[in-house]
């Protein structure tokens, strides 16, 4: 999947790659820009604060409704929603204006960040730390509903069928249920929730506790999608289409825009 576990953390790769090949641009502006420390790490620090300020903003910009529907979102750094060409054209603008006087390292620095942007392209097509769910389709794997229903998910409709792994005690987790809920309110996915290794007591008290209405919860206490999916870590979320097959995978915890993009991408 897209992130790599460290830890209790999840790091998404994208950022990943992002935060390696900043520290080499670091490096290589050293021997590549001739400008005094002090400059250079204005120049480096004002170009990394304007990248992720315009990606999130780019981002926002592109995903109105959500972002309304989640401000807060915006003030969380580690939730996905950056916008790749946004963040690069900000830290391109900062550096022409942080070096305006500058002929050579101005010209030095914008290269240095087309090199950037066509190896943070080349990481994320190739993923070298990625792994690839082996889930192709939507496993006939039977189990138990909070009912005591024994069930296995099939498609049922045109909608596509959004599968979320979780645990109780998985913070992300915790924050990853309203979301899925208020989807599934809205009718325009299929929402299961699979518990890995949770027990059904544990779960009933944690959906009570915090009023969560999910349409179908599904206890796994073997853990037996959390292997299927080669998931990192929780929460860890596949996306189904109409026919079955994965469109989509992700690790960590999703935000509206995301889970809206997953909608639009299964639907197609």
């Amino acid at each position: 999947m897209n992130a790599l576990a460290l830890g209790s953390w999840l790091v998404p790769l994208p950022h990943l790659y992002a935060g390696l090949i900043a520290g080499g641009v670091l490096v290589a502006a050293t021997w590549l820009l001739g400008l005094p420390r002090r400059r250079r790490a204005a120049w480096f620090g004002g170009g990394l604060v304007g990248a992720l300020l315009a990606a999130r903003l780019g981002h926002a910009a592109l995903h109105p409704a959500a972002t309304l529907a989640a401000p807060l979102d915006l003030f969380r750094p580690w939730l996905p929603g950056y916008q790749p060409l946004a963040g690069w054209l900000g830290a391109a603008a900062w550096s022409a204006w942080a070096l305006r006087d500058r002929r050579r390292p101005r010209l030095a620095a914008q290269g240095l960040l087309v090199a950037a942007a066509l190896a943070w392209l080349g990481l994320t097509a190739w993923q070298p730390l990625g792994r690839a769910p082996t889930l192709t389709h939507l496993p006939d794997l039977a189990l138990d509903t909070l009912e005591g229903r024994s069930v296995t998910l099939a498609p049922a409709d045109d909608r596509p069928l959004i599968v979320t792994l979780v645990q109780t005690r998985c913070r992300a987790c915790r924050h990853t249920l309203p979301r899925l809920a208020a989807l599934a309110a809205r009718g325009e996915a299929r929402v299961a929730v699979i518990a890995e290794g949770d027990s059904l007591l544990a779960v009933g008290r944690y959906l009570d506790r915090h009023g969560l209405s999910l349409p179908r919860v599904l206890l796994d206490p073997h853990e037996k999608w959390l292997a299927l999916s080669h998931a990192p870590g929780l929460p860890a979320t596949l996306v189904f289409d109409r026919h079955g097959r994965r469109v989509a995978s992700h690790a960590g915890e999703p935000t509206r825009a995301l889970l809206d993009s997953w909608t639009r991408l299964a639907q197609r």
